[in-house]
């Protein structure tokens, strides 16, 4: 299995705790899961692209930069929103600012959109 297999396989894997979290109730780690799928994706492409080990940064807007990818201002605007939550689900004071705000239907929009533009991002490495 290659790099980018492994970034892919990764990132499935996330979406899937994802998926797994939103039956669970869990919506904090729902928007967490979903923010790592992304970043692991657009981590395939950048070593698509480079064939270099991508940064590690956590940036969602940045990575999809450095990969190439253009971003129509809806998914710039969700892939900002999902950076966000790297930051909110990672520290106390946010966390519980965060949890409060989070409800089923917004976890649940958040795993669709997130679905949506993961496989945007697939379709970019065949």
């Amino acid at each position: 299995m290659n790099s980018i297999e492994r970034w892919v396989e990764q990132a499935r894997y996330d979406l899937e705790t994802a998926r797994a979290m939103q039956q669970s109730s869990r919506y904090l780690y729902v928007v967490f899961c979903c923010q790592q799928a992304v970043e692991k994706v657009l981590k395939a492409l950048i070593v698509h692209k480079t064939s270099d080990f991508p940064p590690r940064l956590h940036n969602l807007p940045r990575l999809a930069e450095i990969a190439g990818v253009g971003l129509d201002p809806d998914r710039e605007a969700f892939i900002g929103e999902l950076s966000g939550y790297y930051i909110q689900t990672r520290y106390p004071e946010e966390i519980e600012c965060l949890s409060s705000a989070l409800h089923c239907d917004t976890a649940a929009d958040t795993l669709r959109r997130t679905e949506e533009v993961i496989q945007w991002l697939l379709s970019m490495l065949k």
